[in-house]
């Protein structure tokens, strides 16, 4: 079988980088991040596609599953664990595992990605099934660790999707919902923390974002279910009340602290007028 060379492992356009001042450095990078958004727009509709089949699926008490190793698997599991302060949705709802488990959150784990059977064993802790999606994160699309997730998924009639910046990977062609997102060399050469990771970051914000709103998570622009864990973010409830239902302060906080939910204060609300 031919070897694919992923795009990400190229040689940065960069070199002498330790030569170059610090300003230097930190343009330089600046000037290659500025491509991002581009590279991101070009493969909107596939991501338009991918949420389109999350939502239903969700609708119908299914889940979204992110898989991925290192900065990818990381970025998965930051993006589920932001859904439910976020949305108000259940923990339960948005999962993202990474190779090694949450050791490697914080420390690398060796050859944990290099297992093809074992994102399926840890997808079937959560019983995963036909009602669910799968998508896998790898910015090189090589990843055997997700690519064996996605396989097994298929094989078991999971929809599957995947984000990667690498074209014409493993990981695309085995995912029926690929997003490639091409980010190009690095300017660290292979360090896909950088560009590639911030593209995964893009692309995770606008899937889970778009997928709440259509659930119906969202009114108007404001996180109507958003979880009120801290003082701001009980004051940003207190003012999204006073806005919505044009009252002041003081009964506007004796609403959240009784119903300890913007969506249901504005509701109880219009409910007693009517």
């Amino acid at each position: 079988m031919k070897e694919h060379n992923p795009d990400t492992e190229k040689s940065s356009k960069y070199d002498h980088l330790e030569k170059m001042n610090t300003t230097e450095l930190l343009e330089n990078i600046n000037k290659e991040d500025q491509t991002i958004a581009k590279s991101v727009e070009k493969v909107i509709p596939k991501i338009r596609e991918l949420v389109e089949v999350i939502v239903p699926k969700i609708e119908q008490g299914g889940r979204l599953f992110y898989i991925g190793a290192g900065t990818s698997g990381r970025l998965g599991v930051l993006d589920a664990s932001e859904c439910p302060p976020t949305f108000g949705v259940s923990p339960g709802i948005v999962i993202g595992l990474i190779a090694g488990g949450d050791t490697a959150l914080r420390n690398a784990v060796e050859n944990a990605e290099d297992h093809t059977t074992q994102a399926w064993k840890d997808l079937q802790e959560y019983d995963i099934s036909e009602k669910d999606v799968l998508v896998g994160i790898a910015a090189s699309g090589t990843t055997p660790y997700v690519i064996g997730g996605i396989k097994h998924a298929r094989n078991h009639n999971i929809v599957t999707g995947c984000i990667t910046c690498s074209s014409n990977s493993p990981l695309a062609q085995a995912s029926e919902y690929p997003v490639e997102v091409i980010t190009g060399p690095e300017f660290v050469t292979g360090s896909t923390r950088m560009k590639a990771g911030t593209a995964q970051k893009m692309v995770l914000n606008m899937i889970t974002t778009s997928v709440m709103i259509k659930l119906g998570r969202v009114k108007g622009n404001k996180m109507v279910d958003m979880q009120l864990s801290n003082d701001k973010l009980v004051g940003r409830g207190r003012r999204m009340i006073m806005e919505e239902l044009k009252i002041e302060d003081k009964e506007a906080e004796g609403l959240l602290l009784k119903y300890k939910s913007v969506r249901k204060a504005i509701e109880a609300y219009k409910n007693k007028l009517h």
